[in-house]
């Protein structure tokens, strides 16, 4: 039992334990607080999945040397245009839901060798230049929405030129993926084909670190002088790490729209890269190190706390609405705490 214990501990960490000792103390409180756990937890795996393959985004490039990719609404961009010329086509159902990916993933991989090419250039600053590109590229997309010719009348707006703000997705592929197979568990709704499709991602991810070229990048971001004497070609490496990136960070924005119900364009995309890197690292990763255990445990925690932590304060706290003061306080705080974990290279 105490060898068991040791292995709990030394495989999830000291901040993990807490967090999760946090988060079902939370569970208890919101049973107390006679909150409906049920909705609470279901919307806490909902949330899990329609995030997760962002945060998996996180991955590629944390391997392959270039650390944490700030840069990801330069994916999340992609993405965007991907689903929007899905709506063009006027497809609905699946075959809009896998076009919008099919079409998002070579405009990625593009965006993706330039990026990473970039990023090759401002070695030991690849972090805060990517930050600077994802807040630059949607800053300029912001020109992009307003001039891009799509003729559908629930893309564009009514009146005048450019593309609305926020898209819904109804009749299209709205929550198809959230209801695929969805079955109640003691009333906890378990969102089967989004699930399924975040761990299938998972398994590609961990399947591809497997090939050649996977223990090649990792290899490359591990030890780069041991990777040249190898015959490694490094930077070549890093690229390939950033526009895997940049196809998962399209790839998610498409999974997140449709369990979201809207695509939502302009300044949008601008944080959602600090909210994947601070599940990643909740999960345990480094700036240099990173799993799929880090990816799935740590986007559970995160939405988790998120999605329990709200109604439980506003129950007890009354006085006023809070909610969305509380949102950012607790979400910003996750953030700065996972952020300091870059620093001390994790646990």
């Amino acid at each position: 039992m105490e060898i068991s214990t040791k292995k709990i501990i030394s495989t999830l960490g000291i901040p993990r334990l807490i967090i999760i000792t946090f988060m079902i103390v939370l569970c208890v409180m919101a049973v107390f607080l006679k909150l409906p756990l049920n909705d609470l937890l279901s919307d806490t795996l909902i949330r899990t999945g329609m995030n997760g393959v962002l945060v998996l985004a996180m991955v590629p490039g944390i391997l392959s040397g270039i650390g944490l990719n700030f840069g990801l609404p330069l994916g999340i961009v992609c993405g965007l245009v991907g689903g929007l010329i899905s709506i063009e086509m006027d497809l609905t159902g699946y075959m809009a839901f896998f076009v919008a990916i099919i079409v998002s993933i070579p405009i990625s991989a593009l965006v993706g060798a330039l990026y990473g090419y970039l990023l090759n250039r401002v070695k030991g600053s690849e972090m805060m230049v990517a930050t600077y590109v994802g807040f630059s590229a949607v800053s300029l997309m912001c020109i992009g929405w307003l001039l891009m010719p799509f003729k559908a009348e629930e893309v564009k707006w009514p009146i005048g030129e450019g593309l609305r703000t926020t898209i819904a997705l109804t009749g299209r592929y709205d929550k198809i993926l959230d209801h695929t197979f969805a079955f109640d568990v003691f009333g906890v709704t378990i969102p089967t084909g989004l699930l399924l499709f975040f761990f299938l991602s998972c398994f590609l991810m961990a399947l591809f670190l497997k090939t050649k070229t996977g223990m090649a990048m990792k290899a490359a971001g591990d030890n780069p002088r041991f990777a040249v004497a190898s015959g490694i070609n490094v930077d070549k490496q890093r690229i390939v790490g950033t526009m895997i990136s940049t196809i998962l960070g399209a790839v998610g924005i498409v999974v997140y729209a449709q369990s979201f119900g809207f695509f939502q364009l302009y300044t949008a995309p601008l944080m959602m890269g600090f909210a994947a890197v601070a599940a990643i690292l909740i999960g345990g990763a480094s700036a240099r190190r990173a799993n799929m255990l880090h990816v799935i445990l740590g986007t559970f925690l995160f939405q988790g706390l998120l999605t329990i932590s709200l109604p439980v304060a506003n129950k007890i706290i009354t006085e006023g609405n809070l909610s969305e003061v509380l949102r950012i306080i607790v979400q910003n705080g996750i953030i700065l705490y996972a952020l300091t974990k870059v620093s001390s290279g994790g646990d």
